[in-house]
């Protein structure tokens, strides 16, 4: 109990917003129902979000030009520094995510404390967009040949980081694509990516803002998955053969020489 009220006092919410006066108010507050420490960054939105905001009693970061999603969760990131959090959870304002599920994220949390949690959306949801579908399966194909490993739903913008463990500059682009890249970053660096499910809501398309420019972004996520293709020629196949396969070669001899001296019968040489 002691444990679990650590983390939820160190755990903040962090929501990016752009230009979501219609559905940002109903977050917020549901955010709030969940835990009193949540951060609203303003990405320069330019209808009502400021006025909707103003009831609540929230930590506002706010600029006037809007400068992109990646940027907008730097400053997030940089306040909940600044004010001693440990952990951030990152919210979509659109209302595609259920503050209600932040407790999943808590719980593997508890267990694996230093972990990056992508709460894993249900893709085949009604109404989920085929475009978003197809960007997210191509980016999960390219995560997986980046990092040699699996992650389910990596544009997943419902996240737990472990701020401890993270650098301003693992957000290597101030747009849209920036958590794919902090999510490959976060795996060559050895920080430790847990799943869990999460519920996702998708309005009729007559009702859905969307922020994502499919010719556009397409094109700088495919720019950005070169960049991390060369990365994991250069960087992370090397440092796997070099540091991560020795290491865990070592760890293992150790722990077959423990098990070996423990067994039955068998006495420690002198």
């Amino acid at each position: 109990m002691e444990k679990s009220e650590t983390v939820i006092n160190h755990t903040c919410v962090i929501i990016p917003t752009y230009n979501n006066g219609g559905t940002v108010a109903d977050v917020v507050a549901r955010a709030l129902q969940q835990t009193p420490h949540v951060i609203v960054v303003n990405d320069g939105s330019d209808d009502d979000t400021l006025s909707v905001l103003q009831p609540f009693d929230i930590i506002l970061v706010s600029y006037d030009r809007n400068r992109g999603k990646g940027h907008a969760l730097k400053q997030g990131f940089r306040k909940a520094r600044e004010l001693g959090f440990r952990y951030a959870v990152t919210l979509d304002a659109d209302g595609q995510h259920f503050p209600e599920d932040i407790p999943l994220l808590l719980e593997v949390c508890l267990k694996y404390p230093q972990a990056l949690i992508v709460g894993v959306r249900n893709l085949t949801e009604d109404n989920m967009p085929r475009g978003n579908t197809f960007a997210n399966r191509f980016s999960n194909f390219w995560f997986c040949i980046q990092t040699l490993q699996r992650v389910a739903d990596t544009q997943s913008g419902f996240r737990l980081y472990p701020l401890s463990r993270m650098k301003d500059w693992w957000i290597v682009s101030s747009r849209y694509e920036a958590e794919l890249g902090l999510l490959v970053l976060a795996a060559w660096l050895d920080v430790e990516i847990c799943q869990t499910d999460v519920r996702v809501h998708y309005p009729p398309q007559y009702e859905r803002v969307t922020h994502f420019r499919p010719g556009l972004d397409f094109a700088r996520i495919s720019v950005l998955n070169t960049l991390l293709c060369v990365g994991a020629l250069f960087f992370y196949l090397p440092k796997l053969l070099v540091y991560n396969l020795p290491r865990s070669l070592w760890f293992r001899l150790k722990e077959w020489q423990r098990c070996s001296l423990s067994a039955p019968g068998r006495k420690p040489s002198n």
